[in-house]
């Protein structure tokens, strides 16, 4: 299966839907980590919402989620591209209880937040309480607060996989108000039917033909989806230089190098002496 988000659309409505399936992006995640596996399962289900909310994003940038609280979880962060990139980390604590993974219990009382980053303007951000079992329902929250859209998300992750579907009801611009209220409550009930096993299972043919065989949506292509992750030698090199010249100095003299490992990639970027002298030489 090839990481992938595809759209759909019901013809005569302005209702719009969107389904994620990612397999090689969520291996490339949470490999050299030592998540546990109800932690992967939060992470694939972060993973499956950013690819569903950026397909909202009308302009060059990022999405992310990012989820905070007082449980086992001390942080959730998921971003996703206009592109199609995904990334995502947990933290957590050690020897926690991992046998619930929803995310009351992995994270409880806490927020979320939602980003939007665009490459020119003005940077918008969104926060919520976690007020639902599932992070699902934190997400429908956040809509029904924040966007003010009827929205619907079903999510599912497991055994390196996560899936998403996603329906949402757009400003009256088709149909009017009433026959638009009546188109949503349709496809709502059929896809509420749906298992988290043929989520993540099914293809979007199959999966879409199962629901909506009545009023067959319409197709664009789909879009591909892929891991990637933003961290480069030049970032990791002007983090060691805000530390300033004293802080850069001190890491010279006691370990004559510094390492710098990505959260996201586990990529390693090593400064020996001479690139530390350099850069001293820069904070000064």
């Amino acid at each position: 299966m090839q990481d992938h988000k595809q759209r759909f659309l019901f013809p005569d409505s302005d209702i719009r839907g969107e389904r994620v399936q990612v397999e090689s992006s969520i291996t490339r995640i949470i490999e050299g980590h030592n998540y546990p596996l109800a932690v992967q399962g939060l992470i694939g289900e972060a993973v499956a919402a950013v690819a569903l909310l950026a397909s909202t994003l009308k302009f060059k940038g990022r999405l992310a989620l990012q989820a905070q609280g007082h449980g086992p979880v001390s942080l959730l962060l998921a971003e996703c591209t206009n592109e199609g990139e995904l990334r995502a980390l947990a933290r957590h604590g050690e020897g926690g209880d991992w046998s619930q993974g929803d995310i009351r219990s992995l994270i409880g009382d806490g927020t979320m937040v939602i980003t939007i980053t665009p490459d020119q303007g003005r940077q918008y951000q969104g926060i919520v309480p976690l007020t639902g079992d599932s992070l699902a329902q934190c997400l429908e929250a956040y809509f029904r607060q924040s966007e003010q859209l009827p929205t619907r998300l079903w999510l599912a992750s497991g055994n390196n996989r996560a899936a998403g579907l996603l329906l949402q009801r757009l400003p009256n611009q088709i149909a009017g108000s009433d026959a638009n209220e009546q188109m949503w409550e349709h496809p709502e009930a059929l896809a509420g039917t749906l298992t988290l096993e043929e989520l993540l299972d099914l293809d979007d043919q199959t999966l879409l033909h199962r629901l909506f065989h009545e009023t067959p949506p319409q197709l664009p292509d789909a879009q591909p989806l892929r891991f990637g992750c933003t961290c480069t030698r030049e970032r990791n090199r002007n983090a060691l230089l805000s530390l300033g010249s004293n802080e850069l100095q001190t890491l010279l003299d006691e370990d004559g190098e510094v390492t710098l490992t990505c959260d996201f990639c586990r990529n390693q970027e090593r400064f020996d002496a001479v690139d530390l002298a350099e850069m001293i030489r820069e904070s000064n």
